[in-house]
């Protein structure tokens, strides 16, 4: 993948209207979608990109959702309308959308409303590959496997201090507000609990050392599928328990989630304490060392180092790349 794996961007001028949506960011990406901007940056200083289409795997569209949505002139009301009408745009005056109905093209988008600024454009939900962080399987306009789930992560540079010595004295953590049926029934049943620390509201205590101080912390669903909980238990040597049925986790192609977390279905939220203390020692021991494994897989860098964040995505991409090709001389060097 490294050698040959090429990607071609479609254009867009620093003069257009719209060119802080479509280039990539001249900042540090931050916050809970930093992952739409830190991949964008990553992808166009990379060595993936080819000017020559004729040698691209695949096509990305470079629109920005987290962008677009806070540009006044777009909106959250005016997503839809824009993205039909960049992929009426790009199938006029390029061949590559056509030959193929867009299944060699993808994008990236982290907040939730990615998927839906398509309903104008079905043939991205149909053919196009998503790359986003609500990837739910359990939605129609997500499609596990033509799809793939970005894990949403807040970037951080520094390791986390005490990791290696700390006392992690609580079995479970969980910090964030009652906005999911999900929730409201972790709340009903662990609020007081002693040994199963739920916050809702303002935490008195800071959230790193809640986080080296549980064995096991909680990623609850919430509006979305997806929050950055699974991120900060890996970065702060946590075992996620994740609480999302439908979730299709990011990378699972590529890990063994069970090696790592433990899933628990909704249903068995009155079970939850019954279930964590049946983990032995030492499976908690071997869980715990692999999350230290795997952390490195759930971190943005740049420039991008191996195995991080950016080369995972770029591999589900590598995965999913389409082989069935139209001769670009069969339709023209350009439409319309």
């Amino acid at each position: 993948m490294n050698k040959s794996f090429k990607i071609y961007v479609y254009p867009c001028n620093k003069s257009d209207s719209f060119a802080h949506a479509f280039l990539p960011v001249d900042f540090e990406p931050g916050g809970n979608y930093a992952s739409e901007s830190y991949f964008k940056k990553v992808l166009l200083n990379s060595h993936f990109i080819t000017k020559d289409p004729s040698k691209a795997d695949l096509f990305f569209m470079p629109f920005s959702i987290a962008r677009l949505r806070h540009d006044p002139r777009i909106g959250v009301e005016g997503l839809q309308g824009f993205i039909g009408d960049y992929i009426f745009k790009i199938s006029q005056r390029y061949p590559y959308w056509n030959r193929t109905g867009g299944a060699d093209h993808f994008y990236v988008a982290c907040h939730s409303i990615g998927r839906s600024a398509m309903e104008k454009a079905e043939e991205v939900k149909l053919n196009a590959i998503q790359v986003v962080c609500s990837s739910s399987y359990f939605l129609s306009g997500y499609v596990a496997h033509k799809d793939a789930s970005l894990p949403q992560i807040w970037p951080r540079r520094e390791e986390p201090p005490g990791l290696a010595s700390s006392k992690r004295e609580k079995l479970a953590f969980f910090a964030g507000s009652i906005n999911s049926p999900v929730r409201q029934k972790l709340l009903q049943e662990w609020r007081n609990d002693s040994e199963i620390f739920v916050h809702f509201g303002r935490l008195k205590t800071p959230y790193d050392k809640e986080l080296l101080g549980s064995k096991f912390c909680l990623h609850v669903k919430g509006f979305e599928i997806n929050t950055a909980r699974i991120g900060d238990a890996l970065y702060y040597g946590c075992v996620p328990v994740i609480i999302a049925n439908h979730y299709d986790l990011p990378f699972s192609d590529l890990l063994n989630w069970k090696s790592f977390s433990i899933v628990v279905a909704t249903l068995d939220i009155p079970l939850l304490k019954e279930i964590l203390k049946g983990v032995s020692s030492k499976e908690y021991l071997e869980l715990q060392s692999n999350v230290l494994k795997v952390r490195r897989h759930f971190q943005w860098h740049f420039p991008p180092t191996d195995y991080d964040a950016f080369y995972m995505v770029m591999y589900e991409l590598w995965l999913r790349r389409s082989f069935i090709r139209v001769p670009l001389g069969a339709l023209g060097d350009s439409i319309g």
